[in-house]
């Protein structure tokens, strides 16, 4: 993944053009109907809950999937990590049960990161899983894994790649040398681009269904690389008639376009409200880390806390959107116990509320959320979600409410909740009565003064 700074700066830059996107000339074989669009994602906008996966050589260092250019570590040195690099307990039937437990309905895994190296057995180049001392694909078995599992399958390729003899340096290369402009005319693009094309025909045809592809990333400019450098329309042509119903992310520089992504990626950063495009919402995921890192990061102590990740997993889908999760693996294949920790609570939060998650989205404007309460809303099955991060004491306030449902329980047990409205408007002097408090349309909940044994409380609203 990108570096902080480099992510934030890219995704404002990303979210301006995509504002300011206008309709052009579309090409052919891009053509497609609002509602196609819409049946193709149909999935995807239903499960909402995913995980990334950033596991490569980088995980032996262990010091940032970034590593390779953070140290400025040369090509001949970091191939040590390729000599090394032997995951022998790795088990992804392991991984998969994690998942599923943890609810993540879709899977994104890195086949290839910025460091080139590739997490199958590739036949266009070397730099392989299958020539270090593992010895063995690691790919075929993680995909069977986890559709085993019923879980869907996305392959994570960079874009960018140190290794490749004919990837021409720029200023984010680690590797390249004082007069790389001059060097770079021993490079050719050309070839490099073709090798993205026969890779992606490998990963496309030989692995059956592939339900995301997650292409990483572009920095246009000077200096940097954008859709004239990887070609891109020509690449997602060549994506999209090996694989027509792939779900494509926003990284190819194409964000000029209407038709060059599927999707918005915010990274790490939670927009404050739906993305739009000419006014008109899009579909959007947010990729989050469980740390700040994405690859395996032994000292990285900036790990968010179960409420934090849940909180963010019903803001995401309160707002419209899918929670892309990560979790770097170790060197020897294996979740560290942080990410365990974490992926348990997730999953025994997401054991009594998945409900509110699945099939949801954004409620109506005519729902006003409460305080310190996040909404979600199933419009199949005509339900609304009162996600309440703070316990409020025997009585939660929902304005302008009256009519609008007509039975409440917590999610957790299904257990009755009663609820009444104010027969006046204002506040009666004496009675202390919480109905004579309030506008004669809100709804008062009543709620048991002890709060549920959840990391989040919901109350389910069954509508009128």
């Amino acid at each position: 993944m990108k570096k902080t700074i480099v992510s934030l700066i890219l995704l404002f830059t990303s979210f301006s053009f995509v504002i300011h996107a206008q309709e052009e000339n579309v090409p052919s074989w891009a053509k497609e109907t609002k509602a196609e669009k819409e049946k193709r994602m149909e999935w995807w906008t239903h499960d909402r809950f995913g995980m990334f996966i950033h596991w490569g050589i980088y995980a032996l260092p262990a010091r940032h999937e970034w590593v390779q250019n953070r140290e400025r570590i040369s090509k001949s040195e970091y191939k040590k990590y390729q000599e090394l690099f032997n995951p022998d307990l790795y088990d992804p039937k392991e991984w998969a049960a994690k998942a599923k437990a943890a609810g993540m309905k879709y899977v994104v895994l890195t086949t290839k990161h910025h460091d080139g190296f590739c997490m199958w057995d590739t036949k266009h180049t070397d730099y392989k899983i299958t020539n270090t001392p593992y010895g063995k694909d690691i790919l075929k078995p993680f995909v069977d894994a986890f559709r085993a599992e019923g879980i869907r399958i996305g392959f994570y390729y960079s874009l960018i790649d140190w290794h490749h003899p004919h990837f021409t340096y720029d200023n984010m290369h680690p590797d390249k040398p004082e007069n790389w402009k001059e060097e770079n005319k021993n490079r050719d693009m050309t070839k490099y681009r073709q090798y993205m094309k026969d890779q992606l025909t490998e990963l496309l045809t030989e692995f059956g269904q592939i339900d995301e592809l997650f292409l990483d990333f572009s920095y246009p400019g000077e200096g940097g690389k954008g859709h004239k450098e990887w070609d891109s329309e020509s690449l997602l042509k060549h994506v999209r008639s090996l694989m027509p119903n792939v779900i494509v992310d926003n990284r190819m520089d194409l964000n000029h376009t209407t038709w060059g992504w599927d999707y918005f990626t915010p990274e790490q950063f939670m927009p404050s409200e739906w993305p739009t495009l000419n006014g008109e919402r899009i579909p959007w995921e947010t990729c989050q880390t469980f740390s700040g890192s994405w690859g395996y990061y032994r000292d990285e102590y900036t790990w968010k806390s179960p409420h934090q990740l849940i909180t963010m997993l019903i803001e995401t889908v309160s707002k419209g959107g899918n929670l892309l999760l990560n979790v770097g693996p170790t060197a020897r294949g294996v979740f560290d116990d942080r990410a365990n920790e974490r992926l348990d609570a997730i999953a025994q939060w997401m054991k009594f509320h998945s409900r509110s998650i699945y099939g949801c989205t954004q409620a109506p404007d005519e729902f006003s959320r409460p305080q310190n309460c996040f909404l979600t809303y199933n419009p199949e099955k005509k339900r609304l979600y009162i996600h309440v991060l703070e316990w409020p004491f025997k009585s939660l306030q929902l304005k302008g409410y009256k009519g609008k449902f007509k039975y409440a329980q917590l999610l957790n047990d299904d257990s009755e909740l009663k609820f009444s409205s104010p027969k006046v408007s204002g506040i009666e002097a004496g009675g202390g009565n919480m109905t004579e408090f309030g506008q004669s349309d809100d709804v008062f909940i009543q709620l048991p003064v002890e709060r549920p044994n959840v990391e989040i409380p919901v109350i389910e609203l069954v509508l009128e």
